[in-house]
């Protein structure tokens, strides 16, 4: 990080649109909430319910505004979620995703390094789509709302004085395709994009004030029950 990059950076950015500070314990809390309601629907009936397992990655595109560029490093991570089949086309999905990565902003001022903990949490809906019966092959698309939760690791050579946790609501969709294995298990392979503000730490030197875009592949199993 340059010299004098940091000076203005200590000044926090006012609460805008609907990125503001949350409670990891909260939206955790939520999120597995969300997952027993649509579990304790399936009991005494017949088996509906998976738990997914997927790795994940995670390419973010540069973003411009203000006079900052954000530029985040492409990394990896992992999502683990809960599906309840409502009917045999439609079906409720909570997520949780972790990964790491480093955004770098380039300003007038300099350039600064924040790593930060990425942690992703969605719930909403599947939809599958009809497919010939001798593929195999079980597409679905899904959207869905929540939070994604940048939590800044405090790396000495990746951080920013002042930078604090700061979360941002996200949309999420996209689609993918099953493949069944054994009686309980089933391949999958997904594509989720998700679009949301780009986070500045609540810092004003590094507030591009634009929404930015994340594609995330995955590809993992999944356990039936």
């Amino acid at each position: 990080m340059e010299s004098g990059s940091t000076t203005t950076a200590v000044l926090r950015t006012p609460r805008k649109y609907f990125v503001r500070e949350i409670d990891m314990r909260k939206m955790i809390f939520m999120i597995a909430s969300f997952a027993l309601l649509l579990g304790a629907s399936a009991v005494a009936q017949e088996s509906r319910s998976e738990i997914s397992l997927q790795g994940t990655g995670f390419f973010t595109k540069d973003t411009s505004g203000q006079g900052t560029t954000e530029r985040s490093t492409n990394t990896g991570g992992f999502l683990v979620g809960y599906r309840y089949n409502i009917k045999r086309w439609l079906a409720a999905e909570a997520v949780y995703g972790y990964d790491r990565n480093s955004p770098h902003y380039f300003g007038t001022g300099g350039s600064s390094v924040i790593q930060a903990n990425i942690h992703e949490a969605t719930g909403g809906f599947v939809v599958r789509v009809p497919a010939p019966a001798r593929f195999r092959l079980r597409p679905y698309v899904l959207a869905e709302g929540g939070a994604l939760v940048f939590d800044p690791t405090g790396n000495r050579f990746g951080t920013v004085p002042g930078a604090q946790r700061q979360a941002s609501g996200v949309f999420a969709y996209g689609g993918g395709v099953d493949y069944p294995l054994l009686s309980h298990f089933t391949l999958r392979a997904e594509y989720r994009g998700l679009v949301y503000s780009a986070p500045d730490f609540g810092l004003t030197a590094l507030n591009t004030n634009t929404v930015t875009h994340t594609a995330q592949p995955s590809a993992g199993i999944v356990f039936h029950f």
